[in-house]
């Protein structure tokens, strides 16, 4: 049977939304490592063995992928110990350092997001994807305009700038996707697919939709290897 969760990890994640402490969470860790840690390491096992066929470049390490469930409290106002979800970030091989652009999932006692795309490019890489875009519009615009990914996913808010930004032309086709500082997709499925046998299944179709876009947004960034003289 494909990996997935069971009704106790979401159970778990809605104990932990109403108490998000340290004492709480060590009692029920044992809980946390069978019921949650777990399966979400098999989910990303399988989820790779599919990103080798159409994103072979993102397979990671089941335990580099998924995130730590404690949150970096150190310049937070918002002081709570844990996040209220697990997810596992699938960035292109070579980018690790940097972000790029890539493949997310995650859990929790509301939902199952799964999303894709550039999230929190570095400046350079903002300025990578934009001459990218500029140079290749048309081919975004139908990337973002396919049947499939438009009825499996959503496009994200490109969190947009107001105007363009420096060194491009206010005229440029591309002026919309120009002034976004983040490119992607995503979509929010009930909490209880986390449960179902169809999880994987489920991730890897839209994965497997939105890998255009998450290729395209790479394509300036992809890491130079250097020849050996």
């Amino acid at each position: 049977m494909p990996a997935h969760f069971t009704p106790e990890a979401l159970k778990f994640f809605r104990g932990l939304a109403r108490n998000n402490d340290r004492e709480w969470f060590e009692a029920r860790r044992d809980i946390f490592e069978r019921e949650v840690k777990q399966p979400m390491l098999a989910i990303v096992g399988e989820i790779n063995e599919a990103l080798a066929e159409f994103a072979p470049e993102h397979v990671r390490e089941p335990r580099k992928a998924v995130f730590r469930i404690y949150r970096d409290t150190r310049f937070a106002a918002d002081k709570r110990p844990y996040k209220s979800h697990l997810g596992a970030w699938w960035v292109r091989q070579g980018l690790e350092k940097t972000s790029g652009a890539g493949f997310y999932f995650h859990v929790s006692a509301k939902e199952v997001t799964v999303a894709a795309g550039a999230y929190m490019p570095s400046p350079e890489q903002l300025l990578a994807i934009r001459r990218h875009i500029d140079a290749n519009t048309d081919e975004l615009r139908a990337i973002l305009a396919a049947r499939n990914l438009r009825a499996l996913m959503n496009e994200w808010d490109g969190d947009a700038m107001k105007r363009i930004p420096k060194g491009f032309r206010a005229d440029s086709a591309a002026a919309d996707l120009l002034m976004c500082r983040k490119w992607g997709v995503s979509a929010t499925l009930p909490a209880d697919a986390a449960a179902s046998p169809a999880l994987v299944s489920e991730v890897v179709r839209r994965f497997r939709t939105a890998a255009p876009l998450v290729h395209f947004l790479n394509e300036p960034l992809k890491p130079v290897r250097k020849r050996i003289l």
